[in-house]
């Protein structure tokens, strides 16, 4: 897995990614960001458009989707305080581009 680009947004609570997924093997791409991101998976919903993971990292829920219209894949948190843990994982992923 390699990632292209991540942009953090602390103002929308989310980390965006930009890597070459294939909307059909999803889990491909999601189990080895969030084993990078040393994170466990704790809900899948894989819809017709559109994938939503629950992941926990440390006590912090995160969202992880991607949208298969707009090919885009993000990382989301409920609380602004949650922000910094985004900030982290940033950096974690940053080896991966």
């Amino acid at each position: 897995m390699k990632l292209e680009s991540l942009q953090l947004d602390p103002v929308a609570k989310s980390l965006s990614i930009q890597a070459k997924i294939d909307f059909d093997q999803f889990d491909l791409f999601a189990e080895p960001l969030a084993a990078a991101m040393d994170a466990r998976v704790i809900e899948r919903h894989d819809g017709a458009d559109r994938h939503q993971w629950l992941l926990t990292f440390e006590g912090t829920l995160i969202q992880l989707n991607y949208e298969f219209y707009a090919e885009i894949c993000w990382l989301s948190v409920e609380a602004e305080d949650e922000v910094e843990v985004l900030e982290y994982l940033a950096s974690l992923l940053r080896r991966l581009l």
